[in-house]
């Protein structure tokens, strides 16, 4: 048994890194050769499918570059291939490429489309019909408002930002009834609603927009809601807002 771990052990140590480790003593260059194309080449596919703007926008030579270096430095938290994507996201994260400083916010955003589709949350119990003033307004579980620092919903092979922008990307994924994901940009205002509505399971809707329109500075409140009140009814009819929480 120590020799087939050892054995195994460099063998994984090879597929990973051929440049570096060589295979076991026994086996060919030709079965070797199988092994490491396989593992790679069913890596590449799994992940170009999920980040395809991102496979795009490097040019082949970067991406494959950028896989074995996935390979190599990361290990993964689990074996199931539908959190494949989130684990390339934390590799990015945890290892900055200073040439390429949108990389992992661009990733995340490809990825975001994928964990969405996947998310199988449910909502807490809530009426539909309740006043989302007077209520604890429920945002849907499907509806995720992200933010970036890097504009990820511009990049592509023809716009590499190098500048940070003096603004963040805010952007609202929501899944439609029909599976499929919207995207659309926020107001940087809208967007901290929906963020403090994400995290609130006790403050009705006129107390988190109490809140915001003093962290905002504005002037009117009456005013203020006035202007939002709209706002919240579209989020209710387009089922980012689900009602109004119940107990």
């Amino acid at each position: 048994m120590s020799t087939l771990h050892t054995q195994l052990q460099a063998l994984a140590a090879h597929v990973r890194d051929p440049a570096h480790h060589a295979g076991p003593v026994g086996i060919e260059e030709r079965r070797l050769r199988v092994y490491r194309e396989l593992v790679f080449n069913n890596l590449q596919g799994l992940l170009a499918g999920t980040f395809p703007v991102l496979c795009k926008t490097l040019g082949e030579r970067e991406w494959q570059t950028l896989l074995r270096d996935f390979l190599i430095h990361h290990r993964s938290e689990t074996p199931l291939f539908t959190r494949l994507g989130l684990e390339f996201v934390a590799f990015l994260e945890a290892h900055a490429n200073p040439a390429r400083p949108w990389l992992a916010e661009l990733a995340h955003y490809e990825w975001a489309e994928l964990g969405l589709q996947l998310c199988d949350a449910t909502a807490p119990p809530h009426d539909p019909q309740g006043d989302l003033l007077e209520g604890v307004p429920v945002l849907s579980p499907l509806a995720w408002p992200l933010a970036y620092q890097w504009p990820v919903h511009q990049i592509g092979s023809h716009y590499r930002p190098v500048d940070l922008p003096a603004e963040p990307s805010v952007i609202l994924l929501h899944r439609q009834a029909d599976g499929r994901v919207q995207f659309s940009q926020l107001s940087p205002v809208l967007y901290r609603l929906l963020a403090l509505l994400e995290a609130n399971t006790h403050y009705t809707g006129q107390q988190c927009l109490r809140s915001l329109a003093a962290e905002i500075g504005h002037p009117d409140f009456n005013a203020f809601v006035a202007d939002v009140h709209p706002m919240l009814a579209r989020l209710h009819a387009s089922g980012v807002l689900l009602g109004t929480r119940i107990g």
